[in-house]
């Protein structure tokens, strides 16, 4: 380094730096500034007196007082409350840059977290760019991939010992139980038929003012896991946790732990219809390849389906249920009539008291997850496909499967590991699953 450069470093350096009684006088003369711009009309002005007024840290209340920072989100409110949409996008884009926390802007604005994201959609903001934490998950991961050799295998393989199946035993016979993992990577695309499907069934899309929010709940061991990874195909979800009562006729069940997922996104991000009547449902599945119906389908099962062998009967059922009253139930007679069209396999309707239920038994539910059997990537019932198409390939005995499809069983009139242990395999499953924090924690 050059002695110039060298007595400029010491110069930089040696700049007196105020003291906190003359940081305070500071501070407060700006406050004056600023609240007379506002009196002026110049909101410029009020815009940049605020920039001064963070890059002078006068909003941290522990380097000058509750009073002074206070002070701050006055000018920052009366701002906001006096502006227009351009004005409103603009005051938020600099609070972001300029490092502010949202908890902050929250106590400034007098908003909610929900208002905040809505307006941060509107104005197409995405404080976490700017924010550290996506960075600093991001290199955790990389030291615990490679310090720890971590990976989503492993967070697969914690989830599944969690709940009681043996991984190793199922890869003995050639059984891959993290194989639902394969192909998560294309869901990053929402123009995926797989996301319409799963729309129809768990998923929730909401549209508000300014923007769609996805949300997945669950109480269920294996879906915390399988919903937080699915929805981060999209982006980084937020996380909420509630508690709530048991469930009539869950005896063993006193209190759940419920966990929400959900993101926001830009109001033409969603590129499906949120809501569909019979004939357009209908159009949008035969306007579908057929690969394309089976990623849709797949969103069903994965969603509203289940899997299963009845051992006692002897033969394979595939099934999406719909509740009665609730306008997904119209899926259910449009999938039955396309899937007898285009691929050959009849299907019924069974009808129960609350819910009714599209079933596919024996040979024709094998054939029908033949065709879907890829696009599934619910972690439990893609591996009963893959146990019950190594059987009826004949890669494994009958013996060997019965061994095998009991640890994937939900165990009945008890507390089953499976049920109701969300947050339990959330964190024995983390740190892959990480999410932003969220609200209403027990």
């Amino acid at each position: 380094m050059s002695q110039e450069n060298n007595l400029e470093t010491r110069d930089e350096a040696s700049l007196p730096k105020p003291t906190q009684a003359g940081r305070i006088e500071l501070c407060q003369e700006m406050i004056e500034e600023a609240m007379k711009c506002l009196g002026d009309g110049d909101k410029k002005c009020v815009l940049e007196k605020t920039r001064e007024l963070i890059e002078n840290n006068c909003h941290n209340g522990y380097a000058v007082g509750k009073e002074v920072s206070n002070g701050v989100k006055d000018v920052v409110h009366e701002l906001w409350l006096v502006s227009d949409n351009e004005v409103w996008c603009g005051l938020l884009r600099m609070l972001r840059d300029l490092g502010i926390s949202k908890k902050w802007v929250r106590e400034a604005l007098r908003l909610s977290t929900k208002d905040l994201n809505r307006w941060l959609v509107k104005c197409g903001i995405d404080w976490e760019s700017k924010a550290t934490r996506n960075d600093i998950v991001k290199v955790i991961e990389g030291l615990l991939r490679e310090r720890f050799g971590w990976s989503e295998v492993r967070m697969c393989e914690e989830m599944f010992q969690f709940i009681g199946v043996d991984v190793n035993e199922f890869r003995r016979y050639g059984i891959e139980p993290c194989i639902w993992l394969d192909g998560l990577e294309l869901l990053n695309n929402l123009r995926k038929p797989y996301w319409l499907g799963l729309a129809k069934s768990d998923l929730v899309v909401w549209k508000y003012d300014g923007g769609i929010r996805l949300e997945l709940n669950t109480t269920n061991a294996v879906d915390a896991v399988f919903f937080l990874k699915i929805l981060s195909m999209i982006k980084t979800p937020s996380l909420k946790i509630k508690r709530e009562r048991g469930t009539p006729g869950m005896k063993y069940v006193h209190e759940r732990i419920s966990l929400g997922y959900y993101v926001y996104l830009g109001v033409n991000e969603w590129p499906w219809p949120i809501e569909l009547n019979t004939n357009e449902l209908e159009r949008a599945l035969d306007g579908f390849s057929d690969e394309e119906l089976a990623e849709f389908i797949a969103g069903e099962i994965d969603g509203d389906g289940s899997v299963w062998y009845d051992d006692e009967n002897g033969y394979v059922a595939a099934a999406i249920s719909a509740c009665k009253a609730c306008p997904k139930r119209i899926v259910l007679d449009v999938l039955k009539e396309v899937i007898t069209k285009r691929f050959g396999i009849v299907g019924t309707i069974d009808h129960f008291e609350t819910a009714d239920v599209l079933v596919f038994r024996g040979e024709k539910a094998v054939k029908l997850l033949r065709r879907v059997v890829k696009y599934i990537h619910h972690p439990l019932r893609r591996l009963r496909v893959e146990l019950i198409l190594a059987l009826y390939d004949g890669k494994i005995s009958k013996d060997v499967f019965t061994r095998l499809y009991k640890q994937t069983e939900y165990e009945q009139g008890r507390n089953d590991i499976k049920r109701n242990h969300g947050l339990d395999v959330l964190a024995r499953a983390a740190p892959q699953t990480h999410t932003h924090g969220g609200t209403n924690n027990p």
